[in-house]
C-alpha cells in the first residue's frame, strides 16, 4: 500500500516583526490577491490554511473591502480555511482569560463566515501551557498542533522513562494536569518541511529523497505531512505541477494537495496503539535550554506591565462592574467590550507581546494598549454610577459626603483604598474661574472622620484640602465645567468578600486627639513591625524578616543584582568572566513616607555603579551576525550610577510586604532583578500560570547547558517546606529563576538589549528601554504548606484595585453593604464574572490550584443552581458538583 503525502499550502503570518506592521500587512494584501486568483484559475489548487487566525480576514478586508464576496466564497468552498483562532497568541504571557477570549472571539468570527478549522493551532508558540488538553475539549478541539515544547527523538534513539516532554513520533498523546488528553501534532521536521517544492525533475529528486526520510523518521503512520509553506511565505502558485511531478517519480508514494481535517481524519484512523504521551506544559525541558526563549518574559518589560493592566481592567474591573449593573439596566455593552478585547488582542500574537520585535512595531502596540484601557475605564465608570445612584445611603447625614468601596475580585480581600472626595463646588456659571478657585481656598474648611454604615468610625489618613478644576459631561446636556475643592482620604478596608461592595461617609468630626501607635521602629536601624511580621532593615537596604507565626527568619531579601547582557530579546547571555553586581555592598539611605497606624512606608534609596553598557566588541558581533553563544563581548570599564528608590508598604494585620522600585535606566546591555533568598529545602516550586498553578523542579534536565533557567508567570512564585513558605508577587513582572543558592527567588524587573536576535541583525535601540521605570510586586509568608492558597489569592486580589466612587445621600434598591456573589474555595481561583453573548446568563469561571479535588460554593442569591457550560460558554448536560476537581477549569451560569 501507497503512502501518502499530504501537502497543506499556508503562510504563517505574523502581523508584525522583524518589518513594522504596515510592511507585513502590504505583502498580506499580495498574498491574499494571489490566493483569490489561483482559487480560480487552477483546479487543482484544492486549498489554503490561513494560519489559524481570522484576523487575517479583517486585515485583508480593510484594505480590499469589494472583495468581501470572493472572500466568502472562497471559505464556503472549502478553497480558504480559517481559524479557529482569532490571532495566534503568546500562551504564556497572556492571562488565562485572554487565551479563552481568543477562542471566543475566534468562534464568533468564524460562524460569519459559516465555516472554522478543529484544530487547536500554535505553529510558532513559544512553549505551550500545560492546560492546553483541557482547554481545547473545552472549547470542542481534540487535536493541537504544534512546533515547540517536545524534543523528537528518532527510531534509533531511546525516549528514557523519566523524560515526558520528548517523543518517538510527531504524533502523541498530550495530557494536562486534570487528566484531560486530546491528540498532540509536532511539526518536528517545522511548519516549513513542504516548502517551495521543486517542479524540476533533478531538484525535485533531491527535494523529495530528504524530505520523505525526515518525514518517515518521526510519523507513527504511512501518512506524511508536508507544510507548503513558512513565515510570511508567498504562495506558491506551480504547487500542482510539483506535485504531479513527485507522483511521477515516486511511485510508492501518493502525494495529495490536502487540508488539516483530511490528514487529521487519516492519521487517526491508522495510530498505533503506542505512540507515547507527553504531560503538562512543553516548554523545551528536555533540550540544552538555550532556545526556549522564556527571555522574551522581560523583553520591553513595559509591555508586559501595561498588557497586565489592561487584563485587569477589563477581566476583573469592567466585565464585574457591568455584569452587576446589568441587573438594574437590563443593558450590558458587548460592542464595546469585543471592541476592546479585539485592541488588546491584537497585541498578544507572539512577536508583539513578546516583545522580540523591531522598535515601530512595539510603539504600535502603545495606543492600542491605551485605547482598550480607555473604553475599559469608560466602561467601568458607566457601570459604577449606576450601581452607586442605587445603593442607599440615607443612614448618613445630610451634611456627610458617602462614597462606596467595591471589590470586584473574586476573593476576600483587605487592602487600603484612596479617594478624592469633592467637599464643595462652585460651577462655572456663577462667576469668573479665578474668582471662584479663589473663594474656595479662602472658605474654611473643617476637620472630618470617616464613618462606615453602622456609623462606627474609621481609622483614615484626611489631607489637607486642594481646589482645582473639574468638569461633569451629564448624558442629556452639554458639558459643566467647575471649581471644586477636594480632600484626599485614604483608609484600610478589612475583609471586604468577593463581589461585594461596602459604604462609607465623610463628615465633620469632634474635635479629638487620638492616639497613633506606630508601626515603625528606629534606633540603629529602621524596623517595620505588625502582628505577623517583624522586619529589619539593614544599612545596605535589604531586609530581615521574621515571620512570628512560623519563628522563621529571612535575611538579606530585596538584594539588587545587576548583570551584562550581550543577546538578544529573545535570549539573555551573560558576558564571559564578568560576575554580578550587587546592592548589598552599598550604603543606602532610608526615609520615613507614610507613618498611620494602619499602614506605614519607608523609602529606601540604594546606588550602584554599573557598566554603562557592554563594550565596543558587542556591536561589532552583532553586525557580523555571530551567534550569541559565542560572543566574546564584554561588559564597558566606563562607569555610571544606577539609582534605585524603593517604597516599602506594610499595613496592619497583613503577612505581605509591598515593594514599589522606581529605576531611571540610563545604562544599556543589562539585565536588574530582586534577589529573594528563600533558604527553604525544596527541590520545586509553584508559579502561576495558564488556568494552572504549576509545579516546576528547581533543578534543570540532564541535556541542559544553557547556565541560566527562566521561567515564565503570572501574579506570583512560590517555595515552600512543609511548615513553611515565601511567596513573591509581581504586577506585570513575567520573568523569574529560581537560583540554587539558598533557593533564591530572582524576579526580573528590567532587561536591556540592543537587537532583536533570531535570523539576521535588526537593530533596536528602544529594547534598551532607557528612561524611568516602575515596578510593583511583593513577598508573602505562610506556615504550613496548605496555608500556600490564601497568599496566592491574596496575589491575585493584590492585581485589582478596590473600585470607589462618591456618591450623595439618597434612597436606593441596593443595601449600603451587601454582595453580588458567595464565593468560597480554599483552592479556588476566579478569572471571570461577565455576561454570556446573549445575556441569557451570568458567566462564572475559575479553576482548582490543586492537585487534589476540593469543596467549591459559589451561589447568587435569587438563584443558587447554575449550570454547567464549557469554555466557548455553551450549556453542557451535566449537573454542576460542590466539588471541584484537581487542576480543574470551570465555568458556571447563573440565569438571568
Amino acid at each position: 500500500m501507497k503512502k501518502k503525502v499530504y501537502i497543506i499550502s499556508h503562510s504563517h503570518w505574523d502581523r508584525e516583526w522583524y518589518m513594522p506592521y504596515e510592511q507585513h500587512h502590504m505583502r498580506l494584501v499580495e498574498l491574499m490577491d494571489d490566493l483569490l486568483e489561483l482559487f480560480e484559475t487552477d483546479s487543482e489548487f484544492k486549498s489554503f490554511h490561513l494560519d489559524g487566525q481570522t484576523i487575517i480576514l479583517d486585515d485583508y478586508l480593510e484594505v480590499r473591502p469589494e472583495r468581501k464576496a470572493d472572500v466568502q466564497k472562497a471559505i464556503s468552498e472549502g478553497k480558504l480555511r480559517i481559524g479557529p483562532f482569532y490571532i495566534l497568541q503568546d500562551d504564556f504571557l497572556i492571562s488565562s482569560e485572554s487565551n479563552v477570549r481568543n477562542m471566543l472571539i475566534g468562534k464568533k468570527e468564524c460562524e460569519k463566515w459559516g465555516a472554522s478549522v478543529k484544530l487547536g493551532y500554535f505553529p510558532d508558540t513559544f512553549g505551550n501551557m500545560g492546560q492546553t488538553p483541557q482547554m481545547m475539549l473545552q472549547a470542542g478541539l481534540d487535536v493541537a498542533a504544534f512546533g515547540r515544547g517536545v524534543k523528537p527523538v528518532g527510531f534509533n534513539n531511546e525516549v528514557l522513562d523519566d523524560e515526558n516532554y520528548t517523543s518517538q513520533f510527531s504524533e502523541m498523546w498530550w495530557q494536562g494536569p486534570d487528566g484531560s488528553e486530546i491528540l498532540g501534532l509536532l511539526f518536528a521536521n517545522w511548519y516549513s518541511n513542504g516548502n517551495e517544492i521543486p517542479a524540476q525533475k533533478e531538484e525535485a529528486i533531491t527535494f523529495w529523497t530528504q524530505k520523505l526520510a525526515e518525514a518517515e523518521k518521526f510519523a507513527s503512520t504511512d501518512h506524511l505531512l508536508m507544510m507548503n509553506g513558512v513565515d510570511h511565505q508567498p504562495v506558491q502558485k506551480d504547487v500542482g505541477q510539483a506535485i504531479a511531478l513527485a507522483n511521477e517519480l515516486f511511485p510508492d508514494y501518493e502525494f495529495i494537495h490536502s487540508n488539516f481535517e483530511d490528514y487529521l481524519k487519516a492519521v487517526r484512523q491508522d495510530l498505533p496503539e503506542k505512540v507515547g504521551t507527553v504531560h503538562g506544559e512543553l516548554t523545551s525541558q528536555e533540550t540544552d535550554g538555550w532556545f526556549t526563549l522564556a527571555n522574551t518574559a522581560s523583553a520591553r518589560v513595559f509591555l508586559k506591565q501595561w498588557n497586565t493592566k489592561v487584563q485587569r481592567q477589563l477581566e476583573n474591573i469592567t466585565e464585574p462592574l457591568a455584569a452587576m449593573a446589568y441587573d438594574l439596566t437590563q443593558d450590558y455593552p458587548h460592542d464595546q467590550l469585543d471592541y476592546a478585547w479585539k485592541l488588546l488582542l491584537q497585541n498578544h500574537p507572539h512577536d508583539s507581546i513578546c516583545g522580540c520585535s523591531v522598535d515601530e512595531v512595539h510603539r504600535e502596540m502603545m495606543p492600542r494598549f491605551e485605547k482598550a484601557s480607555e473604553v475599559g475605564k469608560f466602561l467601568a465608570e458607566d457601570a459604577l454610577t449606576t450601581l452607586v445612584d442605587a445603593v442607599d445611603t440615607t443612614q448618613f447625614s445630610e451634611a456627610s459626603y458617602p462614597f462606596v468601596v467595591f471589590n470586584t475580585s473574586g476573593y476576600q480581600k483587605t487592602d487600603c483604598v484612596t479617594i478624592t472626595v469633592e467637599i464643595d463646588r462652585k460651577p462655572f456659571k456663577e462667576g469668573i474661574p479665578h474668582e471662584l478657585w479663589q473663594k474656595l481656598e479662602d472658605e474654611p474648611t473643617p476637620s472630618f472622620e470617616v464613618i462606615d454604615s453602622q456609623g462606627q468610625t474609621i481609622t483614615a489618613a484626611i489631607s489637607a484640602p486642594k481646589v482645582r478644576f473639574g468638569y461633569d459631561l451629564p448624558k442629556d446636556r452639554f458639558r459643566v465645567p467647575y471649581m471644586a475643592k477636594y480632600v484626599e482620604v485614604t483608609l484600610q478596608v478589612k475583609d471586604l468578600p468577593a463581589f461585594s461592595w461596602t459604604t462609607f461617609a465623610l463628615e465633620e468630626a469632634q474635635l479629638q486627639t487620638e492616639t497613633v501607635e506606630s508601626m515603625i521602629m528606629h534606633n540603629k536601624n529602621y524596623v517595620l513591625e505588625n502582628e505577623l511580621l517583624n522586619v529589619k532593615i539593614n544599612n545596605d537596604g535589604t531586609l530581615d524578616v521574621l515571620d512570628k507565626k512560623t519563628n522563621r527568619k529571612y535575611i538579606e531579601l530585596l538584594t539588587i543584582e545587576d548583570t551584562g547582557d550581550i543577546a538578544n530579546e529573545y535570549i539573555f547571555k551573560q558576558p564571559e568572566g564578568t560576575e554580578p553586581i550587587l546592592s548589598s555592598t552599598q550604603q543606602a539611605d532610608i526615609s520615613v513616607v507614610m507613618d498611620e497606624s494602619f499602614k506605614v512606608q519607608l523609602k529606601i534609596v540604594q546606588r550602584l555603579m554599573i557598566p554603562e553598557a557592554a563594550d565596543e566588541l558587542l556591536e561589532q558581533e552583532q553586525i557580523a551576525v555571530v551567534d550569541f553563544r559565542y560572543r566574546k563581548a564584554g561588559r564597558s570599564n566606563k562607569l555610571r550610577e544606577m539609582t534605585v528608590e524603593t517604597i516599602i508598604t506594610m499595613e496592619k494585620d497583613s503577612s505581605r510586604l509591598s515593594f514599589e522600585t522606581t529605576i531611571d535606566n540610563q545604562c544599556k546591555d543589562h539585565r536588574v532583578r530582586m534577589l529573594f533568598p528563600t533558604g527553604l529545602e525544596a527541590t520545586t516550586h509553584e508559579a502561576d500560570s495558564i488556568y494552572e498553578v504549576v509545579t516546576r523542579p528547581n533543578q534543570v534536565s540532564k541535556s541542559w547547558e544553557n547556565p541560566t533557567n527562566p521561567q515564565h508567570q503570572h501574579a506570583f512564585v512560590n517555595i515552600h517546606e512543609e511548615n513553611a513558605g515565601v511567596t513573591v508577587s509581581n504586577y506585570g513582572l513575567n520573568e523569574y529563576e529560581i537560583l540554587a543558592e539558598n533557593n533564591t527567588i530572582a524576579l526580573t524587573l528590567l532587561r536591556a538589549v540592543g537587537e532583536l536576535g533570531d535570523w539576521g541583525y535588526f537593530p533596536t535601540p528602544e529594547a534598551q528601554c532607557l528612561g524611568v521605570h516602575q515596578f510593583e510586586y511583593g513577598i508573602d509568608f505562610h506556615g504550613a504548606k496548605e496555608e500556600r492558597y490564601a497568599t496566592y489569592q491574596t496575589a491575585y486580589a493584590d492585581q485589582i484595585p478596590f473600585s470607589v466612587k462618591q456618591t450623595t445621600k439618597h434612597s436606593g434598591t441596593l443595601q449600603p453593604q451587601a454582595g453580588y456573589l458567595t464565593v468560597q474555595g480554599e483552592t479556588l481561583a476566579i478569572t471571570a464574572m461577565k455576561n454570556s453573548e446573549d445575556n441569557e446568563l451570568l458567566v462564572v469561571r475559575g479553576f482548582n490550584m490543586g492537585a487534589s479535588a476540593s469543596e467549591v460554593t459559589i451561589t447568587k442569591k435569587e438563584n443558587d443552581s447554575p449550570h454547567l457550560l464549557n469554555l466557548l460558554e455553551e450549556k453542557q448536560s451535566a449537573e454542576v458538583s460542590s466539588e471541584l476537581g484537581a487542576y480543574e477549569i470551570r465555568t458556571i451560569g447563573f440565569n438571568r
